[in-house]
């Protein structure tokens, strides 16, 4: 009697605590269900946030394109006016094209040049001073990579302590490149100077030979040197390329290689034998004085109809007469001792010289 009513109290107690659990589970449920509904709510503002901002550069990179195509007709435009005048201005630098040459016409123009030459520079002559062909064969060779100037102020020493092949011959070789310092390459110089004089004394009795073959055999010398010694000293036609005589060689027409010989050959077949050694001295004597290796004095040249090459220098009259050097600029020419005819000053010698006791 005592047992049969405490069943229905742990049945009731069992589906209490059975609805209680029920409950927190569906509690728990209803919390799991709302974190995730504020979770997925979350998520969901935040990618309607950065969606706008994906969407940003694309609006940009657009805006950016379109600016860029309205800007490229800008620089196209720049550049075609840019090219535009430039082109305006090159025909006015541009020199005039002369027509093709023919030989006979070269031929005609280059002997024309020469007379032209000849009436500009009727005293034209030898830069070197010298009173007999074995000073003028020394003076030649020590011209070498220096001025006639440069040689002339040296060579008066020089002579007064050997005035023979065989007192040259004879000089201790420090002596002697003390003499001829001033003029560069003393020691090759001294080299050849002994070599020559000692070939002179021994092959040649003691004088300067007057043929192109016996010259070119002596040391130091060569065609251009072998050339200034027989046209000037005994007479014999030659022709003299120097630097000057190859650069107008060329300016001129008369011939396009670069290799001395070449040029002697090509410039012979043009003029007579007997111009030979007067035209070299005229156009060095212009090479010198007007046509200049870097600016060409082409607006104060008497040939400058003649020339191809005008327009290369300055062609302003006034700037051209500025560049002229020696007698046609106003100036001391390059010899101590010069021509009588020369219509210029001679040159001053070497400040230690006029020192000297």
């Amino acid at each position: 009697m005592n047992e049969t009513p405490e069943k229905p109290a742990a049945a009731t107690k069992a589906a209490a605590q059975k609805a209680v659990t029920k409950k927190a589970t569906a509690r728990k449920a209803v919390a799991t269900k709302a974190t995730t509904k504020k979770a997925t709510t979350k998520k969901t503002a935040a990618a309607a946030e950065k969606a706008p901002a994906k969407k940003a550069p694309a609006k940009k990179a657009a805006t950016v394109k379109k600016a860029a195509t309205k800007t490229a007709p800008a620089k196209k435009t720049t550049a075609k006016t840019t090219a535009e005048t430039a082109a305006k201005k090159t025909p006015a630098k541009k020199t005039p094209a002369r027509k093709p040459e023919s030989r006979v016409a070269m031929v005609r123009r280059a002997r024309r040049i020469n007379r032209e030459l000849a009436e500009l520079y009727p005293y034209a002559h030898p830069e070197l001073d010298f009173t007999n062909s074995f000073e003028l064969l020394v003076a030649t060779v020590l011209s070498a990579q220096t001025t006639d100037l440069r040689v002339n102020q040296t060579t008066p020493r020089l002579f007064a302590v050997c005035p023979t092949p065989e007192d040259m011959a004879a000089m201790d070789p420090e002596r002697l490149e003390e003499l001829i310092r001033p003029t560069g390459f003393f020691r090759a110089k001294a080299k050849s100077l002994l070599g020559l004089s000692a070939a002179l004394r021994d092959r040649f009795g003691g004088e300067v030979p007057g043929r192109l073959e016996d010259l070119v055999t002596l040391p130091g010398v060569g065609r251009k040197t072998a050339n200034v010694v027989l046209g000037n000293a005994f007479g014999v036609p030659g022709i003299t390329v120097d630097t000057h005589f190859g650069r107008l060689a060329r300016r001129f027409g008369w011939t396009t290689a670069e290799d001395a010989e070449k040029v002697e050959a090509d410039v012979a077949e043009i003029f007579p034998k007997s111009e030979w050694t007067m035209l070299s001295h005229r156009v060095v004597f212009h090479g010198r004085r007007v046509c200049h290796s870097r600016k060409p004095a082409c607006g104060a040249c008497a040939i400058a109809p003649l020339c191809p090459a005008y327009g290369e220098g300055e062609t302003d009259p006034e700037k051209a007469r500025k560049l002229l050097k020696y007698e046609l600029g106003g100036q001391p020419g390059q010899r101590l001792k010069p021509p009588a005819d020369y219509p210029g000053q001679p040159a001053p010698p070497m400040a230690s010289q006029v020192a000297a006791p």
